[in-house]
């Protein structure tokens, strides 16, 4: 059975940094594709960054293209979403999400498995 865990998430003053963790656990990840998705209170579900397990390539949404950072380390089974220059519009629920399919899509409907999320909110 697929487990993923957040963890990482907590609260930032605008301009500062936080690196969220997604450990993965109940299959071999190697043709997956994960991503990142967020909610705000009162939004649609959004995509934030998705890439292959392997690694490359990797995807962004442009409202954070340039400030976050998508990665995996398979020696951890862990995904990370590197997140600097953040801004009040970053706070939301954060979700990590896993694609047997390795599409690496930023439809949420393409990913099987899915987190429980970790807050990030961030102050102004």
């Amino acid at each position: 059975q697929v487990q993923l865990v957040e963890s990482g998430g907590g609260l930032v003053q605008a301009g500062g940094s936080l690196r969220l963790s997604c450990a993965a656990s109940g299959r071999t990840f190697s043709s997956y594709a994960m991503g990142w998705f967020r909610q705000a209170p009162g939004k649609d579900r959004e995509f934030v960054a998705a890439i292959r397990w392997s690694g490359s390539p990797t995807y962004y949404a442009d409202s954070v293209k340039g400030r976050f950072t998508i990665s995996t380390n398979n020696a951890k089974n862990t995904l990370y979403l590197q997140m600097n220059s953040l801004k009040p519009e970053d706070t939301a629920v954060y979700y990590c999400a896993a694609d047997q399919w390795g599409l690496g899509s930023s439809d949420s409907l393409e990913y099987d498995y899915w987190g429980q999320g970790t807050q990030v909110t961030v102050s102004s």
